[in-house]
């Protein structure tokens, strides 16, 4: 792969938005130049069976499944278009480019029609309506007949459409700035998933059939790299990328990325993954996934509670979340879709996943369950200010049904918070960059499966913890406990409290320790006690760092002033 000319490429593609300016905004350019390279590519490829197709076409009034399986054949593409006009010949009458333009796009099948929908694609008639009006339309179509847009595969192969496309998604995220980390995940965050996803993973056997999900797809990357990956160490197995996604712009987005590549592997589905799961049925090999943290998930409440009520019959039998975020309903949908014979998960969350609810709340379920029955493997803490929309911190997660012998019982904490370098640009919040180095010594941490300052091993039953109602009796006023009818202690609702017990300690051994003797009186309520489970990272790697003792300030005191009366003395001799 030669990296300068798909970056070349790409630039040249972009370039073409200098046409844009004025009519429309830097952040808008994305909406006319990735459908137009799309377009573009799908023209050059089926240029040279063109006219075979026209001509196979105009022998059926209507287009039946059978036909569009005829002319795929024909076309020896995913696609076909068979309408009279290309790039090329739209150019020969001016006067009607917009008319023509039309035809040309209906032309196409229901796939390319699909990513350009205003339902969920590109909104390709409004942006083909505004390009006319302000006298673009032409210009445009002009500029990517040019030698800078030759997308035909004699100059640019299915792998290298690939790498231009998504450098010019790339380009377009950048315009966004803070919005982008809506549907972009920076590509070394993805080489870094993949990296773990993929340790250690036994695909020497040829021809294996691989299954990759992604139900937040966003522009594809993470379904891309992952392929590409997979297909680096073993190019004879099969692989097949499904994804979901709720967004249109970056639902036709993803699915053009596809079929620029060939499109016969992936299966991007448009819709709510969670109250409109259009895998419902299946289970795949590997799961990676970016899901929106910090969003509400009020419109897919009714089905999501549907499925809750099931119980383990759906996805969210663990529990549900706070319906301000949708992000460990995403985690849920991710195992449900493991395979009973093993799945790994890499997927990205932020830190209220790792602590947020009480004991036996939906979030301390949902951890319960994943940790009794031993799915997690890891969690490593990336930078801050290493994604586009915030720079708060943010945790990859590895979950895995075929955890190694080593691993049985055990969950891998890594901080990976000062494992960054700074970025020359900032875009939006990204400050900072993993390098390549970096993303090296990040797996090798994960791989070498031992305790380092940045590497912690603790046993599953090291993250739960007891819950307990600690009581305080009623007192007359000579401070004798008042009983009741049965003889037993009224507790003082307005002295009432809590303990928060590891469960690896004995809950008695920790009263007698730590309240008993403040609080001779005070007894638990066995039957309130809760279980919980939380996942304290922060304080499991905090260092403690003694502050400066008083000695070694007055002395730097002392210093300061003995260096100021220098300076004053200077100041006067020089007057």
């Amino acid at each position: 792969m030669d990296k300068q000319k798909i970056d070349n490429k790409a630039s040249l593609i972009w370039s073409i938005a200098d046409k844009l300016q004025g009519d429309y905004k830097p952040h808008e350019y994305g909406d006319v130049i990735l459908p137009f390279t799309v377009l573009k590519r799908f023209d050059s490829v089926l240029a040279d069976t063109k006219d075979k197709v026209i001509k196979v076409a105009s022998e059926y009034p209507v287009i039946t499944p059978p036909v569009d399986k005829l002319l795929k054949s024909v076309a020896k593409q995913q696609i076909y278009n068979i309408s009279k006009y290309n790039f090329k010949n739209l150019l020969d009458d001016p006067d009607n480019i917009k008319i023509n333009f039309k035809k040309y796009i209906a032309g196409f099948s229901e796939e390319v029609k699909d990513i350009l929908s205003k339902e969920h694609g590109f909104e390709f008639d409004r942006q083909i309506e505004k390009l006319d009006n302000a006298g673009l339309l032409y210009l445009i179509i002009a500029e990517f007949n040019t030698e800078k847009a030759d997308l035909h595969p004699n100059k640019v192969s299915d792998i290298e459409m690939g790498y231009i496309f998504e450098e010019v998604i790339r380009k377009f995220s950048e315009t966004y700035q803070a919005d982008a980390g809506e549907f972009y995940t920076p590509r070394e965050i993805i080489d870094l998933m993949v990296n773990l996803l993929l340790n250690n993973e036994e695909l020497s056997e040829n021809n294996k059939v691989i299954q990759i999900y992604d139900g937040a797809c966003g522009t594809g990357g993470m379904l891309s790299i992952a392929y590409e990956r997979i297909k680096e160490l073993n190019s004879t197995n099969a692989v097949f990328t499904n994804g979901q996604e709720i967004n249109p712009q970056t639902y036709a987005i993803c699915k053009s990325d596809m079929l620029l590549k060939g499109g016969k592997n992936s299966t991007i589905k448009f819709g709510s993954t969670l109250s409109n799961d259009q895998f419902s049925e299946e289970q795949f090999d590997y799961i990676i996934m970016n899901p929106p943290f910090g969003r509400e998930w009020k419109k897919d409440k009714e089905e999501v509670e549907k499925e809750y009520k099931r119980g383990f019959a759906g996805r969210f039998g663990a529990g549900l979340p706070a319906v301000s975020d949708s992000q460990m309903l995403f985690l849920q949908n991710a195992i449900s879709k493991m395979k009973p014979s093993g799945s790994r998960v890499a997927i990205i969350h932020n830190g209220s996943a790792l602590f947020a609810g009480d004991a036996e709340s939906g979030p301390s379920e949902i951890r319960r369950y994943i940790i009794e029955n031993d799915l997690l493997e890891a969690i490593i803490q990336l930078p801050n200010n290493i994604f586009y929309n915030t720079g708060i911190a943010t945790y990859i997660w590895l979950l895995s049904n075929k955890k190694s012998k080593e691993r049985v019982g055990k969950i891998q904490l890594i901080n990976a918070n000062e494992m960054f370098v700074k970025r020359r640009k900032v875009l939006g919040e990204k400050r900072n960059d993993i390098s390549k180095t970096q993303i090296e010594d990040i797996t090798k941490l994960y791989d070498d499966f031992k305790e380092a300052d940045n590497s912690k091993i603790l046993d599953n039953e090291d993250f739960k913890y007891f819950k307990v109602v600690v009581e305080t009796p009623i007192k007359d006023e000579k401070s004798n406990i008042i009983l009741d009818k049965k003889g037993k202690k009224q507790p003082d609702i307005n002295l009432r409290d809590f303990e928060i017990i590891p469960a690896k300690e004995n809950i008695e051994a920790f009263m007698q320790k730590n309240v008993y003797p403040f609080n001779p009186d005070a007894y638990i309520d066995k039957d309130k006690t809760k279980v919980g489970y939380e996942i304290p990272f922060t304080r499991l790697f905090y260092k403690f760092i003694p502050p400066t003792p008083s000695k070694a300030i007055f002395a730097e005191i002392k210093e300061l002033e003995k260096q100021e009366t220098t300076l004053m003395k200077e100041l006067f001799s020089n007057d």
